[in-house]
Order: structure tokens, then C-alpha cells, then sequence
């Protein structure tokens, strides 16, 4: 049985992640499509696309200067206007990288709790999920590090017993060899009966 595929509404995606996910399908999508169109029917092609966060996208199946040029030349621009609308496209996208990187530094800034006062409620929930997904990734790489140093550790705990067990079982015949060496030179002498019992000897002679 083939699943009916489900119909997407069209209307802004709420979820931050999921709205990054189908643009940057959708955007390729549309490069693809435009390619397509572009090799069928043998079209020029530009395509300037602006992602929520500013960042720039473009496709041409030439060069987009020479793209824009044949646009100007059919809007009536001609000469130093074309220059003109490269200078401000160039602009653009300065201004757009800026912007970027001054959006980048207060999201820094906000990441380390300063700049918050002029957020939002909204904004703050947002910034809140943010650091709750970075902290827990930070405690996921924390939590395999403390895990690999306990296997490192147990590892060597593991190696040290095994060297003190083959020295104990090296030090034990050489214990007992000097023990039965010991034992085997005191059985050499002869008894030893005491100094009264020399004294009777010699007393015994003196009066024989």
C-alpha cells in the first residue's frame, strides 16, 4: 500500500532547525531546477537568494555580471550605469556580510550573559534552548572524557596487579631456598649442653 504523501502547508516554519533544514533543501532544489532549465533550453540563468540569518546564496550558468549586463542593456541601462549596479551589488553584499558578523557578535556576547536587556521574552526562550543544547553536548564530551580517564586508569590498575602478582611468584621459591639454607647450616653444630655441664667435666678431672 503507497502512503499517501503528506501535504505541506505553506506558511512560515516556526521551529528554527526544521526552517534551516528545508531551506537549504529547497534552496539546492531550486539551483538543481535552474540548472535543469538552463541545459533543456539552453536559458542564462541568475539567482540571488538572501537566507533569514543574511547569508548570500548566488547561481549563474554564466558569470552574473555578464547576466546583469544583458538585463541592463534590456531595461535601457546602459555605460556607467552598469558599473554602477556591480559597485552596488558588491555594496550589498558587504553590507550584508557586516551585518552578519555584528549579528554573530551579539549572539557571542549574549552566549557569555550580557546584552539581554533589550530582549524579548521570546527572544529569551530562544536564547535559553540554545545554551541548553550547548551545555548538554558540553556535558556529553565532558561525560566521555571523565569515561575514557576511569578506563585509562583501570587499564593501569590491571597492568600494576598483574606485575606485582609475577613478582610475588618470583620472590617466593627464592624465600624458601634461603629459609631451608639457613635451617640446613644451624643443623650443622653439634648441641650445645651449657656451661654447668663443662664445669662438672672439669671438676670430675681435677679430683680423679
Amino acid at each position: 500500500m503507497i502512503m499517501a504523501r503528506r501535504k505541506i502547508a505553506m506558511k512560515k516554519i516556526e521551529n528554527i532547525n526544521a526552517r534551516q533544514v528545508t531551506f537549504s533543501k529547497r534552496r539546492k532544489g531550486l539551483f538543481k531546477k535552474a540548472q535543469e532549465l538552463s541545459t533543456l533550453c539552453d536559458a542564462q540563468i541568475a539567482l540571488i537568494v538572501i537566507s533569514a540569518t543574511s547569508k548570500l546564496f548566488e547561481y549563474a550558468t554564466s558569470s552574473m555580471q555578464q547576466i546583469f549586463e544583458r538585463r541592463n542593456r534590456h531595461s535601457g541601462v546602459q555605460g556607467s550605469d552598469i558599473s554602477s549596479t556591480a559597485q552596488q551589488l558588491g555594496s550589498e553584499s558587504f553590507d550584508m556580510l557586516h551585518k552578519e558578523i555584528v549579528d554573530k557578535t551579539h549572539e557571542l556576547s549574549r552566549l557569555n550573559g550580557k546584552e539581554l536587556q533589550g530582549l524579548t521574552i521570546q527572544e529569551l526562550h530562544k536564547l535559553e534552548e540554545l545554551l541548553l543544547r550547548r551545555w548538554t553536548t558540553i556535558s556529553k564530551i565532558k561525560d566521555e572524557k571523565i569515561t575514557q580517564e576511569i578506563n585509562s586508569l583501570k587499564t593501569k590498575e590491571a597492568e600494576l596487579t598483574e606485575e606485582n602478582q609475577k613478582l610475588k611468584q618470583k620472590l617466593v621459591p627464592e624465600q624458601r631456598q634461603c629459609y631451608e639454607s639457613i635451617t640446613s647450616s644451624s643443623s650443622d653444630f653439634p648441641p650445645d649442653n651449657g656451661p654447668s655441664d663443662t664445669s662438672l667435666n672439669l671438676g670430675l678431672r681435677l679430683f680423679e
